[in-house]
């Protein structure tokens, strides 16, 4: 046991550092990144054979360029580390990068005052209940990110997934939920024409 070299294992300790790295950044720089490890596969990738090489993908995300290569930075200085003490190598390859996009900041305006207004029996004692529509940032590639990358402005309106689970062949809706949705977009639709007439 003492003179295997396990990239596996080596791989593990990465897995759960990244984890450790993120939290400790966000607590110091009070930000909401996330860092996931989403795919780990080994090679030979039999049950009786040691792991000699061991390949898995990080997936970084926050609205902070500067946040994003510090976690990237960790993360390497990390993985060589742990390399170097379970006596393997690692290599770095990059896959995609998308450098963060803020939308427009009245069209986000406009989808949450149509949010508000399509919401059933809004509590009474709220005065600025648009303003408590949460903005959430989108980490995946949208075409939208695109669009706004091009300088025409640009938001989106997400609609609840049964479970938080998208992007997948269960991937569902409440029937309400959808009829609230194409309420809003509506609303977002003409309110946006009419933002555009006054330009």
């Amino acid at each position: 046991m003492l003179d295997r070299r396990d990239a596996l294992a080596a791989a593990a300790r990465f897995v759960l550092e990244v984890r450790d790295i993120t939290n400790r950044i966000n607590a110091q720089h009070h930000t909401d990144a996330v860092a996931t490890v989403g795919s780990l596969k080994t090679h030979p990738g039999i049950p009786t054979a040691i792991a000699g090489r061991a390949e898995c993908t990080l997936d970084l995300r926050d609205l902070s360029p500067e946040v994003l290569a510090t976690l990237y930075q960790e993360a390497q200085a990390a993985s060589h580390r742990i390399a170097e003490q379970e006596r393997c190598s690692a290599d770095w390859s990059r896959i995609l990068s998308i450098d963060p996009l803020p939308f427009h900041p009245h069209l986000i305006a406009l989808t949450r005052d149509s949010i508000a207004e399509t919401l059933p029996q809004p509590p009474a004692e709220s005065t600025q209940w648009a303003n408590e529509i949460p903005a959430v940032p989108s980490g995946p590639l949208h075409d939208a990110a695109e669009v706004a990358r091009t300088g025409i402005p640009t938001t989106m309106m997400f609609v609840q997934s049964l479970h938080g689970i998208s992007h997948n062949k269960i991937e569902d809706t409440a029937e309400p939920h959808l009829r609230l949705a194409v309420e809003a977009f509506d609303r977002l639709a003409t309110k946006t024409l009419n933002w555009l007439g006054e330009q």
